[in-house]
């Protein structure tokens, strides 16, 4: 059990290092703040998502399926087609980090 515990916790230090949330608000502030604000919470449309608070592996893996075709938003393709792995890693992490404004829906 000992084992397996320090395992997960240096398979968590590995992931959390992968990512880096000031290179994702870097690249937010470049790419998303016009559609989705610079913290994530303030879409100029009422129609795309809210990103702060949201888990980073759910961000990460949208991105990348906007990135690969599996999700299809001509817009959003356009924008995560220039994205790096590891600009979709920061930008999730970033975004993820974020005080969502929405209320708790529980």
């Amino acid at each position: 059990m000992r084992l397996l515990l320090i395992a997960l916790g240096v398979a968590t230090a590995f992931t959390a290092q992968a990512a880096d949330r000031e290179a994702g608000k870097k690249k937010a502030a470049e790419v998303c703040a016009a559609c989705h604000g610079a913290d994530g919470n303030k879409p100029s449309d009422p129609t795309q998502p809210v990103l702060a608070g949201q888990h980073q592996d759910y961000l990460a893996r949208a991105l990348t399926d906007y990135k690969i075709g599996r999700r299809n938003n001509p817009i959003m393709k356009g924008f995560a087609s220039g994205l790096s792995k590891k600009d979709i890693e920061d930008l999730a992490a970033w975004f993820s980090s974020q005080k969502s404004a929405l209320h708790d829906q529980r």
